[in-house]
C-alpha cells in the first residue's frame, strides 16, 4: 500500500544516505551540520535525500532547553558522565541519542503549496515511519504523549507509549524533517535521563517552558514491535525499503555530492557558536 505522501516522495529525485554504523564523527552536530548542507544544496535544484544515522552517545538540547535557568548546570553534568551535548537548529526539546535511536532525515525541496504547510512534512515522515513497520502488524498512532520528553502532536506511539518525535528546519526552498526512533533499548532508562536534566535545568523556570517527563511515557521498538535486539538495523533496512518501492518505475537519481570535511566541519562550529548556552 502507499500513501499519498510517499507517493510524492517516489516522484522526487530522492537519494538514500545511509549512515547507520558511521561512528567517525564525535561531535553530536556533525549530523545536523551536514543536513543544514545537504538541505541548501536541495534547495538549488539537487535531490532530496533520506539519510539514517546513529551517534553513539549524546544528549542533544532543544533551543527553548538552553535558555532554562540551570540549563548550564544540567550540562555539565551530563557531560562529566561522559554523555557529549549539544543545542540544535531544528525544533523540539531534549533528546538522547546513542546506539539504539535511529535518527531518520528527509530532506525534501518546497516544490508546491503543500510542501509550505509544515503538517504535510510531518504527515510524510509519518507514513513513512508506518509504512516501515507494517510488517510488525502493530499500529502507529500519533499525537502528543503526556509524559513523554521532546512532546508535540506528532509523537508517534505503539500501544500509547511514545516511541518516535519528530521536529523540523526549513530553509527558503527546501525542509530538513528529522525524526528520532528509539529502537533498542529501554525508552524508561532514557525518559529517566531527561527527567533528570529537567529536575536540575528548569528550577525556577515557568512550567509552560518544559515539559514534565515520565517514566511510563517511553518504550523502544524493541519492547513494542518485536523487532528483536538488533532492532535499529532492522528499522533502518525496512524505511530502505519503503524508499526503494516508492522509487519503483523511476529512473535512479543522480549522485549525491557530499560537502567537503571542511564545509560540514565549518558549519558545526556556526552551529555551536549559533546556539551556545
Amino acid at each position: 500500500m502507499k500513501w499519498s505522501a510517499i507517493e510524492q516522495l517516489g516522484e522526487r529525485d530522492l537519494v538514500l544516505l545511509d549512515r547507520m554504523n558511521d561512528f567517525s564523527e564525535e561531535d553530536p552536530l556533525h549530523a545536523f551540520a551536514l543536513d543544514e548542507l545537504l538541505c541548501r544544496n536541495t534547495g538549488r535544484g539537487g535531490p532530496a535525500v533520506c539519510h539514517l544515522w546513529r551517534h553513539k552517545r549524546a544528549f542533544i538540547m532543544g533551543l527553548r532547553d538552553s535558555r532554562l535557568p540551570g540549563a548550564g548546570a544540567a550540562r555539565d553534568l551530563l557531560e562529566t558522565a561522559g554523555w557529549d551535548t549539544a543545542v540544535r537548529n531544528s525544533g523540539g526539546a531534549a533528546v538522547p541519542l546513542d546506539a539504539g535511536v535511529v535518527n531518520l532525515s528527509l530532506i525534501l525541496p518546497k516544490s508546491n503549496v503543500l510542501d509550505f504547510h509544515f503538517h504535510y512534512n510531518f504527515e510524510q515522515m509519518y507514513e513513512l515511519i508506518s509504512l516501515a513497520l507494517r510488517g510488525t502488524g502493530r499500529r502507529v498512532d500519533k499525537g502528543e504523549i503526556a509524559g513523554a520528553y521532546c512532546p508535540g502532536d506528532f509523537d508517534l506511539s505503539i500501544g500509547g507509549l511514545k516511541f518516535c518525535g519528530i521536529a523540523q528546519r526549513r530553509q527558503a526552498h527546501a525542509v530538513v524533517i528529522q525524526a528520532f526512533i528509539v529502537a533498542e533499548g529501554s525508552g524508561a532508562e532514557r525518559a529517566r535521563l531527561v527527567r533528570s536534566f529537567y529536575d536540575m535545568a528548569a528550577v525556577g523556570a515557568d512550567p509552560a517552558n518544559f515539559p514534565i517527563v515520565t517514566a511510563d511515557s517511553t518504550a523502544s521498538l524493541e519492547e513494542l514491535a518485536g523487532l528483536g535486539a538488533n532492532a535499529s538495523q532492522a528499522f533502518a533496512q525496512a524505511v530502505k525499503q519503503v524508499v526503494a518501492e516508492a522509487q519503483q518505475g523511476r529512473p535512479a537519481a543522480g549522485s549525491l555530492i557530499l560537502p567537503t570535511v571542511g564545509q560540514v566541519r565549518e558549519m558545526t562550529e556556526t552551529l555551536h557558536n549559533r546556539y551556545a548556552i
